[in-house]
């Protein structure tokens, strides 16, 4: 369709709307969800040296099998107090050094012991080496262990202290204003007239960043006055790195977005997407801030946030991969064929299978409840019958 921007297009021009912010070192309590700055190398090996990875006696496996002498015992947190000699076994507790001259560990299970006098009952270890931790079979010493732009999982942040780093450059958290305008909008919970409905938007995209490393400040509400909206766009640029407004994105004559955004110095990028829902989209700059107009009704503002608002964020703190995942499941139903824009149809997935919501209005919010995928329907698809496979994203 004639003027409207490709989906990958307009996410590639938001991004190159700015750099990723400046990064800050932070304690491993304050790292989680936040995208590392640099590279993390490792400052050591992992395990340090041959560790067992089960409680038991360290033997020479070329004993096998046995009987043993028992010569001491090596506890985690301690070195062993002597080497194993020929004919001698050194109990030995998950996490300890195994003793010089030992290259196997028996279970504890597999074993009988009168004394000092080890006997194996069982069938033992089969392979030399068996339940030991080689040293640095986690890791070694100067090894890349998390990429600059990784998200910090628990388990990312478990290997960036084990590796012995105290603490971790990740990016800022990008400071993000959501503004939504309309007469018609009161805030969730108060009394209603016929005209007016409640605002579902502000607490919806909210709840949306409240995962990723954003500071959000209090939602913003702007009634349909484009003078009053230029100077709040103006005011809010000064303190903020996005601007994301909701709803006056569109052509009728109460959508101020775009022409408050120039009132107020600001400059469009771009407008209008070729898909849907969510056409309507605007991206621009002004001052410092990126502004990111979505459109109003809620399932266009949730795709779009989806698409645009969330990888925005996550490029400005740091990601290496800031857009959304693309996932494939066979179909539960038979989909029709697309049309000149991309569909992202809310979609539930269950037992593997994707099935698009029969109501796909863009005005209607129980869908969104209802959905934990978005599945997508390319320009001209043709019609595809269940069983065949198709695009997704996972929402929920």
């Amino acid at each position: 369709m004639s003027g409207l921007l490709p989906v990958e297009e307009a996410q590639a021009r938001l991004l190159a709307l700015r750099s990723p912010i400046s990064s800050e070192k932070v304690s491993f309590s304050e790292c989680v969800g936040r995208y590392t700055s640099d590279n993390i190398f490792a400052q050591r090996d992992q395990p340090a040296a041959p560790v067992s990875a089960m409680d038991g006696y360290a033997i020479r496996f070329d004993e096998l099998p046995g009987p043993w002498t028992v010569v001491g015992e090596s506890a985690a947190g301690t070195a062993p107090g002597r080497t194993v000699n020929p004919g001698e076994a050194m109990r030995i507790f998950t996490g300890a050094i195994v003793p010089s001259g030992a290259d196997t560990v028996i279970v504890q299970e597999d074993v009988a012991v009168d004394g000092a006098a080890l006997t194996l009952t069982r069938d033992g270890p089969g392979t030399r080496g068996r339940h030991i931790r080689a040293r640095a079979s986690d890791f070694a010493a100067s090894e890349c262990l998390l990429p600059a732009g990784t998200r910090l999982t628990p388990g990312a942040i478990a290997a960036a202290a084990m590796s012995g780093v105290d603490q971790l450059a990740v990016g800022r958290r990008p400071r993000v204003a959501i503004l939504t305008t309309g007469d018609e909008l009161v805030q969730a919970g108060r009394a209603l007239t016929a005209s007016q409905i409640p605002d579902s938007n502000s607490p919806m995209i909210s709840a949306m960043l409240a995962s990723e490393p954003a500071e959000v400040s209090l939602p913003h509400h702007v009634r349909d006055d484009r003078p009053l909206l230029a100077k709040v766009l103006k005011d809010l640029a000064r303190r903020h790195d996005v601007i994301v407004t909701v709803g006056g994105a569109s052509v009728g004559d109460h959508d101020h977005v775009r022409g408050a955004l120039q009132d107020a110095g600001g400059q469009i990028d771009f407008w209008k997407i070729a898909m849907r829902p969510g056409k309507p989209l605007i991206a621009g700059r002004i001052a410092d801030a990126v502004l990111l107009g979505l459109p109003g009704n809620p399932s266009s503002a949730f795709v779009t946030a989806t698409l645009f608002l969330l990888p925005l964020v996550r490029h400005l703190a740091g990601a290496r991969n800031p857009h959304p995942a693309i996932h494939q499941a066979p179909l539960a139903t038979a989909l029709d064929g697309g049309g000149a824009r991309r569909d992202y149809l809310r979609a539930r997935l269950e037992n593997g299978r994707l099935t698009p919501l029969h109501s796909q209005d863009s005005g209607m919010t129980l869908p969104l409840a209802a959905a934990n995928a978005l599945l997508i329907r390319e320009i001209d698809a043709p019609r595809r019958a269940a069983g065949d496979v198709a695009d997704y994203i996972v929402t929920a």
